[in-house]
């Protein structure tokens, strides 16, 4: 009778279980470094691509979060989601803190499957968004949920002190301008008796208002939603999925 002792075989069975253990455990260990690195590599390269597309300084700060598992999407070609987060970033002249969310972001070249996001400004760059307004030129304050301006305007000779209260809105992409109140003097006017006292400017500020910004924003980015939340007017954005193909979406679009 020929063949192997039967204790040398019982022997092989029994490493066979610890071996396939060891390769599992190499395998596992090899996933985990594969997406290490992926975690690494993707919001550098993400942070670069979007610096470049959109001319912002090299210094830029600009954090980047890929959600979920990476090598499974990566392999996909398409990531998930994406979150873009800058304390400070200027686009088409105004400052303010963004904060946008990506899906469905190929890898490969093509559309995005949506982007959204908000930027928070402060009361001087709010500001400069009411410069295409027919507003008056006066002291600006933000308290939520309002925006007051302050100034004076001539009325029988005089410089008269004016205050105009208004909550602002989007529609369309545009600003809206919700009048409120309005006190001239110290002493608060109904705003149907402005056009009386004020006559076309009067009559101007006694309705709501649409403030053109496109020109603020890249072509492929649409206001969506504005508010007032503390001192700060926060926008809401959302942005064509084109954008990722199509360069004249980033540049600054018309009024």
């Amino acid at each position: 009778m020929t063949g192997e002792p039967i204790g040398t075989a019982k022997r092989r069975r029994a490493r066979w279980p610890w071996v396939l253990l060891i390769v599992v455990v190499l395998l596992a260990a090899l996933v985990v470094v594969a997406e290490a690195v992926a975690r690494t590599v993707v919001p550098s390269t993400v942070r670069s691509l979007v610096i470049s597309e959109l001319e912002l300084p090299a210094d830029q700060q600009l954090d980047v979060e890929a959600r979920g598992i990476l090598l499974p999407q990566l392999i996909g070609g398409s990531l998930d989601e994406l979150r873009l987060s800058s304390d400070a970033v200027t686009i088409g002249g105004i400052t303010g803190a963004a904060d946008v969310t990506a899906t469905g972001v190929p890898l490969r070249g093509g559309e995005l499957g949506s982007a959204t996001g908000t930027v928070a400004i402060g009361q001087g760059q709010f500001a400069r968004l009411l410069e295409n307004s027919q507003l008056p030129g006066a002291e600006l304050t933000l308290d939520e949920p309002n925006v007051t301006l302050q100034g004076s305007v001539p009325l029988f000779a005089r410089d008269i002190p004016f205050g105009f209260t208004f909550t602002p809105g989007a529609d369309g992409g545009d600003l809206l301008i919700m009048p409120v109140s309005v006190t001239l003097g110290g002493s608060e006017i109904e705003l149907s008796r402005l056009a009386t006292l004020l006559g076309e400017a009067g009559k101007r500020l006694a309705e709501p208002q649409r403030v053109c910004i496109a020109d603020r924003l890249p072509a492929g980015i649409t206001l969506t939603g504005l508010r007032i939340e503390g001192t700060r007017a926060v926008a809401d954005i959302s942005a064509d999925g084109r954008i990722a193909v199509d360069p004249a979406l980033l540049d600054p679009g018309t009024c």
